[in-house]
């Protein structure tokens, strides 16, 4: 089981490149990533996004990745066109407000498009660069939410187990059920009929209401179901939707058998099931 909050930071130096990636997770019912690059490398984005994809499958995820480039190789040119539009345009300005002045050059070469600045840029050596540190803080990544899944885990598993607990305790409760129907039967016979209770009566009123109100399916069903749990948490490496889903089907059994039964012990179990499986449910919001 793995959380899908973490967090993961990796840096590297390689020859004249610094890289370094920072990958943070939140809750998410989705993955839902994002791919934080320098405009330059937008090239990279879509196989960085592949990767972090094929590495993770729930949560959303934000990766920032940042390049500083050491004595780069620069090619610089000089936009003519534009220095003179630039120098004729001061000059008509100088005459406009009678100041007898040029623009000189040092003013010229600060406006922009003057000076043309081009990086010589290889995408395939920055890939070079990055995929390792990328690999490694991902790595940090995973192991930081496996961290924190099995603190969750422990968690989650130390509530279902208050579940078995006190389904236990309904199935033992569960003959009441019948004891409980008798007695309010004969009561209410006895309030209509006074002494004149007929016992055949009573006990063919007993086996419709015991069709009507007996909780036996429901207990089978969610033994069903916490068993399935545990199963899925051990072979399955993402089950957070899967949990969610028999969460659901728990708190259907776990209603109805409140619905159905009067007896109070039962009634107790039922609230204390209903609040362990809450919390349950809580945590599985920060499950993969």
């Amino acid at each position: 089981m793995k959380s899908m909050t973490g967090y993961a930071y990796s840096e590297k130096n390689q020859n004249d490149i610094t890289v370094s990636v920072e990958i943070k997770g939140y809750n998410s019912r989705f993955l839902d990533l994002s791919i934080y690059l320098p405009n330059w490398l937008s090239s990279l984005e879509s196989e960085i996004r592949s990767y972090i994809s094929s590495r993770f499958s729930r949560g959303k995820i934000e990766a920032a990745i940042r390049l500083k480039e050491h004595d780069a190789a620069l090619s610089v040119s000089v936009n003519k066109a534009a220095a003179q539009n630039y120098f004729e345009a001061i000059k008509d300005l100088s005459r406009i407000l009678g100041i007898n002045e040029e623009p000189g050059l040092e003013h010229i070469l600060k406006l922009e498009g003057v000076l043309e600045v081009d990086k010589n840029r290889d995408d395939e050596k920055y890939k070079n660069a990055i995929m390792p540190v990328l690999i490694d803080a991902a790595d940090k990544f995973g192991e930081e939410r496996i961290r924190e899944g099995k603190h969750t885990e422990a968690d989650i598993f130390m509530h279902i187990a208050l579940l078995e607990k006190h389904a236990a305790i309904i199935a033992v409760r569960s003959p009441e059920l019948e004891k409980s129907i008798k007695e309010n039967l004969r009561t209410r016979f006895a309030e209509l009929l006074g002494d004149k209770i007929d016992e055949t009566r009573i006990l063919a009123e007993t086996a419709v209401l015991l069709m009507k109100y007996t909780i036996s399916e429901e207990l089978s069903r969610l033994s069903s179901h916490l068993q399935e749990f545990r199963l899925e948490t051990e072979r399955n490496p993402s089950p957070g939707k899967k949990l969610d889903f028999l969460c659901q089907e728990i708190n259907r059994e776990v209603n109805t058998i409140g619905s159905k039964s009067p007896v109070i012990e039962v009634s107790r179990a039922v609230v204390e099931m209903k609040n362990a499986l809450e919390n349950i449910r809580e945590q599985l919001r920060n499950v993969e």
